[in-house]
């Protein structure tokens, strides 16, 4: 049913007739109803909107989505997305996947779809663990993590997803997570409003398998000191009482009390800053920043041109100079030979 004059769709018409079948106190139910709840608002028909996902806990996301959707092949989500989003530009194409698929298996198609910058929407929810195969370390799980693969803990070093997404050339990066909705919503649409590709990380919960590994950024007596959430042009202050600051001394963040300082000196989140939005996905990971806060909302957003607008204008060439073609005469060639009997 598509919204009318006087019925507009809600959160419920985009909610399928199947069982959502996660773990229950999962986060991914969290995350479901935030983008049922934005879907209404973005603009777009649900005929228009599709969810292609690849393979894990999370990848069972466009079964419970009342759009079009596939569930296609571990990690290669993005390259079926970029098919279809170049033979179709007008959809709104979002992708579902995890820090497994993603980082992964999925690794090289994730890097290839940030650098094209297709107009399409990644939502990489991030639990630092194999939920669906039960319970091994990931590319995002930290070093010494005991799992059922790694007994005596990992030693892999974790990918940094929005490093990564840095260096692949993203045009548009940030961080939510499952527990703060109001916030994540917020982060949705800016997602879906941005004209290229955006990869927004969510941290989610796997209460079986690595239950609290964000506690400490979800839950009431720590979230206020160890979240930042930032906000274009404004000082990076955080704290119950905003108490607490951010400031630059050259490119060396400093944690600073916010009173010390007038908001001018301190530090001014600009998100087209590439440069001071790198040093934020950084900070955690430096052996001297342990007290400092974890960023999250838009870290980066630039302007560049589409993909698909690029694989448009070059068929258009194309067929201003050569006609249409013809598919039969295409797969003939233009070298032909017969032989007698």
């Amino acid at each position: 049913m598509e919204a009318t004059e006087n019925k507009p769709l809600t959160a419920k018409d985009f909610s399928s007739d199947q069982d959502v079948r996660w773990c229950p106190g999962c986060g991914d139910y969290s995350i479901l109803k935030q983008v049922q709840s934005v879907m209404p608002d973005i603009g777009v028909d649900k005929k228009d909107i599709v969810f292609i996902s690849g393979i894990g806990c999370s990848s069972r996301f466009p079964y419970y989505m009342n759009t079009y959707g596939m569930h296609s092949i571990h990690g290669r989500a993005p390259g079926v997305a970029t098919g279809l989003k170049v033979a179709n530009p007008d959809l709104s194409v979002w992708v579902i996947t995890g820090d497994g698929d993603a980082l992964s298996i999925g690794g090289n198609h994730l890097i290839h779809v940030l650098r094209r910058n297709v107009n399409l929407n990644i939502l990489l929810f991030n639990n630092e663990i194999y939920g669906l195969t039960k319970g091994q370390y990931s590319p995002t799980s930290p070093v010494g993590k005991n799992t059922k693969s790694s007994p005596m803990g990992s030693i892999d070093q974790p990918f940094n997803p929005l490093a990564l997404a840095f260096g692949a050339g993203g045009t548009f990066i940030a961080r939510g997570m499952d527990r703060d909705v109001k916030h994540l919503r917020g982060l949705l649409k800016a997602s879906h409003d941005h004209q290229g590709t955006s990869l927004l990380e969510i941290y989610q919960n796997c209460n079986v398998f690595n239950d609290g590994a964000f506690f400490t950024f979800t839950e009431k007596d720590s979230k206020a000191r160890n979240v930042l959430f930032m906000e274009h042009g404004a000082p990076m202050k955080f704290g119950a009482e905003q108490e607490f600051a951010l400031r630059l001394d050259g490119l060396s963040p400093q944690l600073v009390k916010s009173n010390d300082y007038s908001d001018d000196d301190l530090w001014i989140h600009d998100q087209h800053d590439k440069t001071k939005s790198f040093l934020l996905t950084q900070m955690f990971e430096h052996p001297e920043h342990t007290d400092f806060p974890r960023p999250f909302g838009i870290f980066y957003q630039e302007d560049r041109p589409r993909y698909e607008d690029g694989v448009i204008a070059q068929i258009n060439d194309a067929q201003a100079k050569k006609g249409k073609g013809n598919l039969d005469d295409l797969l003939k060639g233009n070298f032909t030979w017969k032989i007698d009997d």
